[in-house]
């Protein structure tokens, strides 16, 4: 009898420490990169694999690679506003399928590197347009800037690859600036706003409130998808960490820093209040803290300089670019991030080829079993 009942007991923890890693194992399936669903996905009808795809590529342009946070990201733009959600989702949709149609390269594709510099392109004209929410017309410049955004991507990147350099979101900057510059504020047809240099007149004259510049902090992630608003950037936050708890914590980091930088330089308050002295410091953050460099106490200090150098690079280029009414966008990052994967010497061993860049954790688990093949692949092609 009491063994009989100890085997039961033994049965019963086995079969509970099963169920926790079945429980645990599905948990770990919906973070990082969820690879596995591209195998799924197929031999499923294109309208799903496009919709994948396009997930995936609303998660590039906060640096990450999932589309269950895509889906998170998504609404929470919608969230904010309906009518920025739509412009979102059409630019990103547009991107992909003019990738698709000019033949790019199906694991580009896949991974939804066509459509985040699309997405990007139309939340910034949704966000400057001076003529309401709603305003259709608006749409005829969204489709044509995505699909712009596309041959940017195309042409860039046979260059950079010969530095293993991302083509990152050269193709939004360029594409946004050139439609400012083509439209003008007082265009009868698309009229948009004066951006405003953070250091401009009037100087501050009101108190500044502790509790208003650490709302900015979480702002200034939601402010990387043109999003202003408290709940839906937290929300945005919370789709990043199921990615990479890690990158969550480095956008939130460098979102810090960026304010930081601003009060430093004594910008307009309300930039420190809505998030915009943060959003370049975090994605150079996210850019170095993990994501193309091996995550260590190194590199965790390097990121830290990287949102340093992104939030007063971006000062310098509001107040340069702002003085004729263009915005600044995520110049400012993207140099910055850009300088520091081309450093040499002990850092330089850190850096993660971009045909492995994973989520922040699976890099660090990885780096040893890629270095290895790096040196058998190294032997092999000597010549």
């Amino acid at each position: 009898m009491w063994t009989d009942g100890k085997t039961d007991m033994q049965d019963a923890g086995r079969k509970r420490a099963s169920s926790t890693g079945r429980v645990i194992k599905s948990l770990m399936a919906l973070n990082g990169d969820m690879a596995h669903l591209d195998k799924y996905m197929q031999d499923k009808w294109f309208v799903l694999q496009l919709a994948v795809w396009a997930l995936r590529g609303v998660t590039r342009v906060i640096l990450a690679n999932n589309p269950l946070s895509g889906a998170v990201m998504l609404l929470a733009l919608y969230w904010a506003s309906p009518w920025q959600g739509l412009l979102g989702t059409l630019g990103v949709l547009t991107a992909t399928l003019v990738a698709v149609i000019l033949g790019q390269d199906s694991a580009e594709v896949w991974g939804g590197l066509h459509g985040f510099n699309g997405m990007l392109v139309s939340l910034l004209m949704g966000a400057f347009n001076s003529a309401g929410d709603w305003y259709l017309w608006l749409m005829l410049p969204v489709c044509l800037g995505s699909a712009t955004s596309v041959f940017f991507f195309s042409g860039l990147s046979p260059v950079l690859d010969r530095w293993d350099l991302p083509v990152a979101v050269f193709p939004f900057n360029m594409v946004i600036v050139l439609y400012f510059l083509c439209t003008g504020p007082d265009n009868p047809h698309f009229p948009h706003h004066l951006a405003v240099p953070p250091s401009s007149a009037p100087p501050n004259v009101t108190a500044l409130s502790a509790a208003q510049v650490l709302q900015g902090i979480p702002l200034g992630v939601g402010q990387i998808f043109a999003c202003g608003s408290l709940g839906p950037s937290l929300l945005i936050l919370a789709g990043l960490c199921l990615y990479s708890p890690l990158q969550a914590v480095h956008a939130l980091l460098g979102s810090a820093v960026g304010t930081l930088a601003g009060l430093s330089m004594s910008v307009r308050h309300e930039c420190l209040y809505t998030g915009l002295s943060g959003f370049n410091g975090a994605l150079g953050c996210m850019a170095v803290g993990g994501l193309f460099f091996t995550f260590s106490w190194r590199t965790h200090l390097l990121a830290i300089a990287c949102a340093f150098l992104s939030a007063f690079v971006d000062i310098a280029l509001s107040n340069l670019l702002g003085s004729i009414g263009l915005p600044a966008c995520s110049w400012a990052a993207t140099l910055s991030a850009t300088l520091m994967l081309l450093l040499r010497g002990s850092l330089s061993t850190y850096r993660i080829p971009l045909a492995r860049v994973k989520a922040p954790e699976r890099n660090l688990c990885s780096r040893s079993r890629w270095e290895a093949g790096s040196t058998v692949e190294r032997d092999s092609t000597d010549v």
